[in-house]
């Protein structure tokens, strides 16, 4: 057979040596089409070792592989080669995630909102938002509320 390399990939076998880094985030699960992959490579939001990544660039056993997916970023180690698009648990077998955990949507800062059509604040509004946004033990939330000063 001329082309056995993707299925020994698939497999589990020796595999092939290397993969196109668009190929390989595509057949585990990474990103959901080879198209969106390579687009993700040509906007630069992948790196290969620590170097920006084209779509037809080569990883190998061992590689470090960054890409941003919703304003955060995943850094995975290469444990083997997948040319085929496979089940998650197969997936999850080559590759090691090493990133960080995202925060919480309680640990980030809510955002302020302000009526619509209620222009810029004022000074003194300003004042208030900074303060809120200060740390806890700066804020005194009587007076601000009341509109009171310190």
């Amino acid at each position: 057979m001329p082309n056995d390399a993707g299925a020994a990939g698939a497999a589990g076998g020796d595999g092939p040596a290397s993969a196109r880094i668009d190929v390989w985030l595509w057949s585990v699960r990474q990103i959901k089409s080879r198209s969106a992959a390579t687009a993700a490579c040509r906007a630069g939001h992948v790196r290969i070792n620590g170097e920006p990544a084209k779509p037809a660039q080569h990883v190998r056993i061992g590689d470090e592989v960054r890409y941003r997916v919703d304003g955060f970023d995943r850094h995975l180690i290469i444990k083997r080669i997948l040319l085929k698009r496979v089940g998650v648990p197969v997936a999850r077998t080559a590759y090691t995630d090493i990133s960080a955990p995202r925060p919480s949507p309680m640990d980030a800062p809510a955002g302020i909102i302000r009526d619509r059509g209620a222009g810029r604040p004022t000074k003194k509004e300003r004042r208030q938002l900074d303060a809120l946004r200060g740390a806890p033990s700066e804020i005194d939330i009587e007076h601000i509320l009341d509109g009171e000063r310190r």
